[in-house]
């Protein structure tokens, strides 16, 4: 919670504003940072967009793309923050996708697999990470691993 703290107390501080697009996290980010107070001087928007058909609606990416890359995808993270900019307009636009499990995985992309996409100083910052874990503790990761990087970003 302390490390939530400093990093919503830095991004106040340099008037750094946010918004997310999650799928596999599941508005567990959104949670995370609407649960500290003050945040609401920088935290924009939330989305859940959960299936390929809200990707496509809310965040306008392309059937095809979707269809091409697949959701869970390195691309997809990236279609998902450049969209969400368009949207938000933020300073800083996240986005994870990613196979939370106990199913859903392929040959290709095992549960754990997430793509965490950052978006600020308009560079795009794309990871590849493989948590192991429940369900639940892989939105978890997720969810500490970006704070983590945000604090190295910012």
């Amino acid at each position: 919670m302390l490390l939530y703290k400093n990093i919503i107390n830095k991004l106040i501080k340099k008037n750094i504003s946010i918004s997310v697009a999650e799928s596999c996290t599941g508005g567990l980010l959104s949670s995370t940072f609407v649960s500290i107070p003050g945040v609401s001087k920088i935290f924009d928007m939330g989305l859940v967009v959960y299936s390929n058909k809200s990707k496509t609606m809310i965040l306008n990416i392309e059937k095809n793309k979707l269809k091409s890359f697949g959701a869970v995808s390195k691309e997809t993270a990236t279609f998902m923050i450049d969209n969400l900019k368009k949207i938000s307009r933020s300073d800083l636009c996240i986005s994870t996708t990613g196979i939370a499990g106990p199913k859903g995985e392929s040959k290709n992309k095992p549960v754990g697999l997430v793509f965490i996409g950052i978006k600020y100083n308009k560079k795009n910052i794309i990871f590849k990470k493989n948590f192991k874990g429940t369900r639940k503790q892989i939105q978890e990761k997720t969810v500490n691993f970006v704070l983590k990087e945000i604090e190295n970003l910012i």
